[in-house]
């Protein structure tokens, strides 16, 4: 699941993800639809790619409302903002990845959380 206001980077990132072998199993564009989306998601996405700075309702408090529902979900966060890092993970984000994305870093990530 990707969840990032950027509309042109979930299809960048569905792109990478397809060619690692990954499928994009659902989009969200801020944390509200994301919480929204992944209650209703069954089953629930192997690892959650969520971004930080979103209109409506920020990643970190997106991230602790999406682990409150379901403490198993695996969330990586990826920002341009690397000094939210810290808080990504306090929040309970499992990894940080830095924009621009490197997709060897993604598969990497992917590999050992999924």
């Amino acid at each position: 699941m990707i969840v990032d206001d950027d509309m042109f980077l979930h299809k960048v990132l569905e792109k990478i993800l397809l060619i690692g072998g990954h499928e994009v199993v659902g989009h969200s564009y801020n944390g509200s639809e994301a919480i929204e989306s992944y209650v209703k998601m069954n089953p629930r996405p192997d690892v959650v790619l969520m971004d930080h700075r979103m209109p409506i309702m920020n990643g970190t408090a997106a991230t602790k409302e999406i682990l409150a529902i379901d403490k198993n979900a695996k969330i990586i966060f990826i920002s341009a903002d690397d000094t939210i890092k810290e808080q990504a993970l306090e929040a309970g984000a499992l990894d940080f990845l830095t924009k621009p994305i490197r997709s060897k870093e993604l598969f990497a990530m992917l590999e050992q959380y999924t």
